[in-house]
């Protein structure tokens, strides 16, 4: 034998050895490709004022208009946005409270600072519609014909005592498992 030269039984070896570490980088490739998040947004939509409402549809028009999906979560205060109505009947006490508390639908929501028992809330939608802006209901609207994955919590609505048919339709509904799933396979998670 040469010096300089490889035997065929060496060159065999090597060439094994290569392909056990193409399949190693082939797996590990395509574990890290799995983990990588998908073009996702979640909104997590804990509150039930008016401005912080907008600004999460704004956000999520604006995630879907850029090509990515989105889902918003809806819990706690934050059912008051996509209630439709309120029914009071078949509710028990507590439950009837707290549907007098709360706003009935998205028209009621009050803003986060300077609402003044609902002047602030009725100056800001005027002004928007001076400004041309468009209203909650129509960014809503806008979200679901767009593909927004609207999700309302179904503890939220149990503590709650709201009922499957305030809501509005098209909405989906689903735990924090629903929201978790998500959240994990998205890019970005908002808590507004």
């Amino acid at each position: 034998m040469a010096t300089g030269t490889v035997s065929e039984e060496r060159f065999r070896q090597l060439e094994e050895r290569l392909a056990k570490l193409e399949q190693e980088y082939d797996r590990r490739i395509q574990e890290l490709e799995s983990q990588i998040p998908a073009n996702r947004v979640t909104i997590v939509v804990f509150s039930g004022d008016l401005d912080r409402a907008m600004a999460a549809f704004i956000i999520a028009t604006g995630a879907l208009a850029m090509g990515y999906e989105c889902s918003m979560y809806f819990t706690f205060w934050g059912l008051s946005v996509i209630k439709k109505q309120a029914k009071k009947a078949g509710k028990s006490f507590a439950e009837r409270m707290f549907s007098m508390m709360l706003p009935e639908n998205a028209g009621e929501l009050g803003l986060s600072k300077m609402n003044f028992f609902g002047v602030g809330a009725k100056m800001m939608r005027s002004i928007m519609k001076q400004k041309n802006v468009s209203t909650l209901e129509e960014l809503m609207e806008t979200a679901q014909a767009m593909g927004a994955r609207i999700i309302s919590c179904t503890m939220a609505m149990d503590i709650m005592g709201v009922q499957d048919e305030e809501i509005r339709e098209g909405c989906d509904f689903g735990g924090v498992g629903t929201f978790l799933g998500d959240a994990f396979d998205s890019r970005v998670t908002l808590f507004i």
